[in-house]
């Protein structure tokens, strides 16, 4: 089943513990980030602790109901100039209350090489996220099948990853 609209929506407001994600590309194409993007490579920054916008009062909201959402991002240095940019994001989100964990293959091998980016609902409800080769999102598809394989990436990617906090120090994310 593929979701979209509504529906898709509704998984974000109905989750009853937890929303987690899977995401393995260096560069999603997002048509409505295209000037931000543009702004962010021209110098421009936010300040991640006066930031605020749908998503991190929605993160605060998760947060107040006893909710948690939560992220791995698997990246390989050097990191694209788009990570660098969802990197700044990345900062307030964790601010506002999302736990956003970095898990870093450069050197390495990769526990979950071909593993497609998902979102799971209350660790049993898989939703696969398509993606074109340049990162440009084709659909989101209802997996059918048992969550279990979706569980055991979760905690592989938990398992090898560390915080967004400890990834970043040391890095110059300015430039």
């Amino acid at each position: 089943m593929l979701l979209d609209g509504e529906e898709w929506d509704a998984k974000f407001l109905d989750f009853r513990s937890e929303a987690w994600r899977l995401e393995t590309l260096p560069v999603y194409r997002v048509p409505q980030e295209e000037e931000e993007i543009r702004r962010f490579l021209a110098g421009e920054r936010l300040d991640p602790h006066t930031y605020s916008d749908e998503y991190t009062d929605d993160l605060k909201r998760v947060r107040r109901e006893g909710k948690t959402k939560g992220r791995v991002h698997v990246v390989t240095r050097p990191l694209s100039e788009y990570l660098r940019y969802e990197f700044m994001y990345y900062e307030a989100h964790v601010l506002a209350g999302e736990d956003i964990r970095i898990m870093d293959v450069t050197g390495r091998e990769n526990p979950l090489a071909g593993v497609q980016d998902f979102w799971m609902f209350d660790r049993s409800d898989v939703v696969l996220m398509h993606y074109a080769l340049d990162g440009t999102q084709i659909s989101r598809e209802v997996y059918e099948g048992d969550p279990e394989l979706y569980r055991e990436y979760q905690r592989i990617a938990l398992a090898e990853s560390v915080s967004f906090e400890e990834y970043v120090k040391g890095l110059d994310l300015r430039t």
